[in-house]
């Protein structure tokens, strides 16, 4: 089969929660005859959206998991992952941009760029994706694209231009001015299937004149043939395309398009601009590093007859075993053929090879270098990097954010409790941010996640999806604690048990440390620790971390430097000295002004402005601090800093006192100080658990 890469666009379509994605990508699979029908994403219909296939995603009117399908438009062939908004599913968003060449940015023409396009835009530029903008919405009341234009510039520090102009606003938007033809474009028929050119209408041509001008100037920057045609006359399609294209795909541009999914108006010229200004694979460099060389890098190519370097980016564990979605860089997979997978040391055959459309499958007998495709019961995490042809490389890994909230879960009755294991274990190599273990001391099972939403939805995904009913506990901060200042430690561990004894001295200081969660120094001179001894303490250092003795909390921002110790010829060992070490941790850490410090989070509340005392009083109420706050067309948008325990069923109070009007979103910004009331409740708390426990036994 004879195959064009140049053809292919490998894009994902990101944005703020209810900017319209999944709006955007049921038109997109509409106009590229995926789908012959168009569903809402809450379907009054009782359907739903395609890319929305779980039940849960269809009653919550949210994106939970990211979706992937491939579609034709004209003769290119297009793999589009629909990601989530919420910040709860962050690494559904982390794991698709690992995996893309370039985005589509969805932002909402009244709300503009919110708090969640700024973490989407950060992911982006963190994975050096190209993107173009579009603006969604153009129907709603209070809809003004430019001002979301300049918002781009300012917020996001992009180089944003407008490719078309809207032909009216709100309830009177019937189009738009393409810049670079100068021509209107009207979506008529059924669906808007029609596209209608014509002349621009008469009040908009001094408008277009200006906003074309704009953009050339901006485009000529990327290319002197362009310059030079505009100092000549009028340029050419070709070279203005040419230029948007260079200075895109540089991420030094990035191209706006104005329209309404809900209304089917505008999505025709934005799958031309995925066209034209988004990568082919081939313009994408791809490193990997070569394990067998210290890691060196690699850069990759998009050819078919090198040896296949693939990696798998997610899994899902459907009702016929796991399913391994990869992203194919270099080579191809054929069914039947064999791969290694480089972080397990092993080998495997490709069994079953498919494509996704959405929760729909078909089989196929080949991926080619960019395609998106999926395996059948393969036993590997998500990240893992598949090669053949005897490679050994890993692909980078993506970023995954620590868990900042914990929810102790019991199941209610024996044949739960079977069940619950296996959806844990499923959920846990599923997704990286959700993790769960058994508390050694409270005996309980812990779930941890990025926020209530997130954890919610797994509880629930556990009573649909494994008939497995659970009770939950009260949610735990994940506290930590640290030390205020420098202090010295001198301990000597002895130990005599018939026979050999065990001894070690370990001396020497802790202090902070800004940059790390841990540093170990050592400064012994002369022998004092024999160098077989020294990772010993390095050991038991990081032992005594895990927990502090003030709540029992996990220790992080510790220096700790040894300068000095003895040993004995017969009696000192590993052990003895790991000991040691944790004795002058405790000993050196009660001097060292040991604080609690708490997760701060990032939130953000959007509301009618009449409620704008409200929202101030409620964050005031909870220990935050307002950063700051604007207020744009009778919106009001608070940016505060809030500690992640006083936020707990702040969806519900938000709710009752904004009439529900009023929605937040919340990220993990830092670790912050506990107040001093606060610590000593806590401390009091652990003691009391301590104390309790002490009976118990």
């Amino acid at each position: 089969m004879s195959f064009d890469i140049s053809k292919m666009r490998n894009i994902g379509i990101s944005a703020h929660i209810d900017s319209g994605k999944t709006t955007l990508s049921e038109r997109i699979l509409f106009y590229c005859d995926k789908i012959h029908q168009i569903h809402e994403v809450r379907g009054k219909d009782g359907v739903g959206a395609v890319m929305d296939n779980m039940e849960l995603e269809r009653e919550r009117g949210i994106t939970i998991q990211s979706a992937s399908t491939q579609v034709k438009w004209k003769d290119y062939t297009f793999n589009v992952i629909d990601t989530p908004g919420h910040v709860d599913f962050t690494v559904e968003v982390e794991r698709s941009l690992r995996v893309l060449d370039g985005a589509i940015l969805v932002l909402c023409s009244v709300g503009g760029v919110q708090s969640q396009s700024i973490t989407v835009d950060r992911q982006l530029k963190r994975y050096h994706v190209p993107r173009i903008a579009f603006v969604n919405k153009c129907d709603r009341t209070g809809a003004n694209p430019f001002k979301v234009r300049n918002q781009l510039r300012e917020k996001l520090g992009l180089n944003a231009y407008m490719m078309e102009i809207p032909i009216g606003l709100e309830d009177k938007l019937e189009g738009v001015v393409d810049l670079i033809t100068m021509k209107a474009i009207y979506f008529e028929g059924d669906s808007g299937t029609e596209l209608r050119y014509a002349e621009i209408p008469a009040h908009l041509v001094e408008q277009a004149k200006q906003y074309r001008e704009e953009l050339l100037d901006a485009a000529s920057m990327f290319s002197d043939e362009l310059m030079e045609a505009m100092l000549e006359g009028e340029p050419t399609e070709e070279l203005i395309n040419a230029a948007i294209r260079k200075g895109t795909l540089a991420e030094q541009f990035v191209p706006v398009y104005c329209g309404s999914a809900y209304k089917n108006k505008g999505i025709q010229p934005l799958l031309d601009g995925v066209v034209k200004y988004l990568p082919d694979p081939t313009e994408v460099k791809n490193i990997a590093l070569d394990l067998d060389n210290n890691e060196a890098p690699v850069e990759l190519s998009c050819k078919e007859d090198e040896p296949c370097v693939a990696l798998g980016f997610k899994l899902e564990d459907g009702q016929y075993g796991q399913l391994t979605y990869v992203r194919v860089y270099q080579g191809s997979i054929k069914k039947g053929g064999e791969l290694y997978n480089t972080r397990a040391r092993k080998k495997f055959k490709v069994g079953r090879l498919v494509r996704m459309n959405s929760s729909a499958m078909e089989d196929i007998n080949e991926g080619v270098p960019g395609d998106i495709v999926a395996l059948f019961g393969i036993d590997c995490a998500s990240g893992d990097t598949f090669c053949g042809g005897g490679l050994n490389y890993a692909m980078t890994s993506m970023y995954v954010p620590n868990p900042v909230i914990s929810l102790s879960i019991k199941p209610k009755d024996k044949k739960s409790a079977d069940q619950m294991g296996k959806a844990l274990n499923r959920f846990t190599k599923e997704d990286p941010t959700f993790q769960s273990y058994v508390d050694p001391e409270s005996n309980e099972t812990i779930i941890k996640g990025m926020g209530e939403l997130h954890l919610d939805v797994y509880v629930e995904r556990m009573r649909r999806e494994y008939n497995c009913e659970v009770e939950t506990g009260a949610p735990q901060v994940a506290y930590r604690e640290t030390i205020t200042q420098h202090a010295d430690f001198n301990y000597t561990h002895k130990k005599q048990t018939g026979g050999s004894g065990q001894y070690g001295r370990v001396a020497g200081f802790m202090e902070p440390c800004t940059d790390k969660d841990y540093e170990f120094v050592d400064n012994i001179k002369g022998g004092a620790i024999p160098n077989e001894y020294i990772p010993s303490c390095d050991k038991g250092f990081k032992k005594a971390l895990e927990k502090g003795t003030l709540i029992g909390a996990p220790v992080v921002g510790v220096r700790c430097t040894i300068n000095d110790g003895q040993y004995h010829p017969v009696d000192s060992n590993d052990n003895a000295f790991q000991i040691a070490a944790i004795g002058a941790f405790r000993e050196g850490y009660e001097k060292a002004k040991p604080v609690i410090m708490e997760p701060i989070m990032k939130v953000q509340i959007a509301g009618p402005t009449e409620f704008q005392g409200n929202m101030f009083g409620l964050i005031n109420q909870r220990r935050g601090v307002i950063i700051d706050s604007t207020d744009d067309n009778g919106t009001s948008t608070v940016n505060a800093e809030v500690p992640l325990s006083e936020m707990f069923g702040f969806s519900t109070i938000l709710r009752s006192s904004t009439q529900g009007k009023a929605e937040f979103t919340m990220e993990f910004e830092k670790y912050g100080k506990v107040p001093n009331s606060v610590s000593e409740q806590l401390i009091a708390e652990y003691q009391e658990k301590k104390r309790k426990e002490q009976q118990g036994k």
